[in-house]
């Protein structure tokens, strides 16, 4: 089993250091599940929501939020993104959600895409709390991870 690399030989704390990995190709993509009521959904589909078009906003906050996410996660290194897409999509029990991102740096960017998917689920949250007091923010997982030393990842 793998040892929890954020911590040194004293169980302190600490940032790993990646000045000694190569610099490749990397891309992550998360998912996550915004749970909605059926009339909750009718009002997004007719785009009646009284505070604006949430799953827009909801797709810029998720781009936003890659962008800072060494600033909200502690020990995440600062990276350029070269790419951060977030889709998403009406499903039956609400919408779905999926953000990739895409770097070339010395270390990988699934948090990058677990904070698209994540600040996008809030903000569907947030902007529909006025018509739906019991939504329900669910799944947000790695689907998929590519380039480093540790290859590719799908939970597919």
């Amino acid at each position: 089993m793998n040892k929890l690399s954020h911590f040194d030989e004293q169980g302190k704390i600490k940032m790993v250091d990646v000045s000694g990995k190569e610099t490749t190709a990397r891309r992550a993509v998360a998912s996550g599940k915004v749970l909605l009521s059926k009339e909750t959904l009718e009002i997004l589909r007719a785009n009646e929501n009284p505070k604006g078009n949430p799953l827009e906003i909801a797709r810029i906050a998720g781009i936003m939020a890659a962008k800072k996410t060494s600033e909200l996660i502690p020990l995440c290194h600062q990276i350029n993104l070269s790419k951060v897409e977030v889709k998403i999509e009406f499903i039956e029990t609400g919408v779905y959600l999926e953000a990739e991102a895409k770097t070339a740096s010395q270390t990988g960017v699934e948090m990058e895409a677990l904070t698209a998917v994540s600040v996008a689920a809030l903000t569907i949250y947030d902007m529909c709390k006025a018509v739906q007091k019991d939504i329900v923010i669910s799944e947000i997982r790695l689907e998929t991870k590519e380039g480093g030393k540790n290859g590719v990842f799908s939970r597919k």
